[in-house]
């Protein structure tokens, strides 16, 4: 069957509710026909104008939330990349034909990003359900039962809003307990064998998606062995934070007893299956021998360390991966690989919040992330860490928390 070519910009405009196209900075990029006529402005009239300049809060009514609440929305979404539907809102619309004459509305709105390549929103689709003539006529009814309606029906709207402010303040205050907990338990930045390291966390933007990633730098033997881990967290917040700090205290100490890295890994795992919250937990760890100029790894799940060596050649650790700490209930022995490197290479180690972004392939980040490193590679850890965060991480902030830790050998 021949395939059919759909003209998407006429389906648009047929479309039978009122969407609205914004920009990130909250202007009309476009209108459908059905909004046109829902608002009494023509598509020439709201294209290119601020959603607040053409639809202001009403003057005459102070207590009006409408418009505070349409921005709040609008902002969540372009801060957390995530569709967020309103509660019915009361919003007073100016009449086009008598300035100063402002009409009733009652709308529901819905609003959802369209984001780009970076997982950044590109443009907001906001759909309005218009039910005003819905309220309408149960509040002209001719009875108290409809104007009593009426009043419920925004009394509800009213109740509905605050529920959501009270959880949002809720979800900030843990947000912020989570992210103090999880400072507490990562270990400060620090030399390790005399060796220069640079480590950074990067909380992911919106209320909650934190405090899942850890990293973790251990001395094996007198400094001329140093162990470096990576790890990431299923969940969020609080759970997430008490979770990440059980796994990397569980994996220091498997570290200095282990053989290598590999049977590290397999002590963490007999440990996830026990630890609530610890399902699908990934980690990697590295061993790095000064005297033998090696490095031993093994991946449970985990995104690839890096190698950068001091002629540009870039090596991904990939040899060892194995499923995630507690995939397997009766776990065999995983896999371990080595490497070589000479003095003057960087080894880094860092969470999926750095690399992947919605919509595109992990190869592209891993590609993005070793160019970087490539090009700066004679930056000072310090620096260099700096400069992958600001190169790969979108301007507004990552949806995903990141850890990012690098060693120069």
């Amino acid at each position: 069957m021949a395939q059919t070519s759909i003209d998407y910009a006429a389906v648009y405009q047929a479309l039978p509710g009122m969407v609205a196209l914004l920009t990130p900075d909250l202007v009309f990029a476009d209108v459908n026909e059905a909004y046109a006529r829902g608002v009494g402005r023509s598509r020439g009239e709201l294209v290119g104008r601020h959603l607040f300049d053409a639809f202001p809060a009403n003057p005459n009514d102070p207590d009006s939330t409408g418009a505070r609440n349409l921005q709040a929305s609008l902002l969540r979404v372009l801060a957390t990349g995530e569709r967020d539907t309103m509660p019915l809102q009361h919003y007073d619309v100016e009449n086009p034909e008598r300035s100063g004459a402002w009409e009733e509305r009652y709308w529901s709105p819905v609003n959802t990003p369209v984001l780009g390549p970076d997982g950044r929103a590109e443009l907001i689709v906001h759909r309005v359900e218009e039910v005003t003539e819905l309220v309408r006529a149960r509040g002209h009814a001719g009875d108290d039962r409809g104007r009593m309606l009426e009043a419920e029906l925004y009394s509800r709207a009213r109740e509905l809003q605050e529920l959501n402010n009270r959880l949002r303040r809720a979800h900030a205050r843990e947000r912020e307990v989570a992210l103090a907990l999880q400072e507490s338990m990562l270990p400060a930045p620090r030399q390790v064998g005399g060796h220069r390291a640079a480590v950074r966390y990067r909380p992911a933007v919106g209320a909650l998606n934190v405090c899942g990633d850890w990293y973790d730098l251990v001395d094996l033997v007198d400094g001329h062995r140093i162990g470096v881990s990576v790890g990431d967290v299923v969940g969020h917040g609080l759970e997430a934070a008490g979770v990440m700090g059980q796994l990397r205290s569980a994996l220091t100490a498997a570290s200095r007893v282990a053989d290598g890295p590999a049977q590290a890994l397999d002590v963490v795992g007999l440990y996830a299956h026990v630890v609530d919250g610890a399902e699908s937990a990934t980690a990697v760890t590295t061993f790095i021998d000064f005297d033998r100029h090696t490095i031993t790894y093994s991946s449970a799940g985990h995104p690839p360390p890096v190698l950068v060596h001091r002629d540009g050649r870039v090596e991904f650790l990939d040899r060892a991966t194995d499923p995630p700490l507690d995939a397997d209930p009766v776990p065999g022995p995983r896999p371990e690989a080595a490497t070589a490197f000479t003095p003057g290479a960087t080894v880094v180690l860092y969470t999926d919040g750095l690399i992947e972004r919605r919509g595109e392939d992990i190869d592209t980040g891993l590609l993005r992330l070793a160019e970087a490193l490539r090009r700066h590679r004679t930056q000072e850890p310090e620096a260099l860490a700096d400069t992958v965060l600001r190169e790969l991480l979108p301007p507004g902030g990552a949806t995903d928390d990141t850890a990012l830790i690098l060693v120069r050998l």
